[in-house]
């Protein structure tokens, strides 16, 4: 199992960036995606999610209204479009994914697999 993200890198604030995973060796259609990350110095939290069907999304408070997460069943892929970054979107972000999730994840527990992140750097 891989889920290869890609798309970290340095911004300013209220710049944009979209992350992109690629999951694989699973059957990218059971499974719900999304992303998690850690920030310095703190344990990983719950950013957004798109459950196994595609027709539902989830979000953390700090990020609603600024991140769109989607999927894309044809390519295999999903994605994290994130606009008006702030420094504290600094972090190293996960591609993560659950069996047939359909509820929100609360804890990193809740999700079966984890990509190795890529980081975002916010300068203000």
């Amino acid at each position: 199992v891989q889920l290869q993200a890609s798309g970290g890198g340095t911004v300013q604030a209220g710049d944009s960036l979209r992350l992109s995973c690629a999951p694989s060796g699973f059957n990218f259609n059971s499974y719900a995606l999304g992303w998690f990350r850690q920030r310095p110095g703190r344990m990983r939290e719950f950013v957004a999610e798109v459950n196994w069907r595609g027709n539902e999304t989830f979000y953390a408070d700090s990020v609603k209204d600024r991140f769109t997460i989607s999927r894309d069943g044809a390519k295999k892929m999903v994605y994290l479009e994130m606009t008006s970054l702030k420094p504290e979107d600094t972090a190293v972000y996960y591609c993560v994914a659950e069996f047939f999730g359909e509820s929100a994840w609360n804890h990193q527990d809740d999700v079966e697999y984890w990509g190795y992140g890529t980081l975002v750097t916010v300068s203000s």
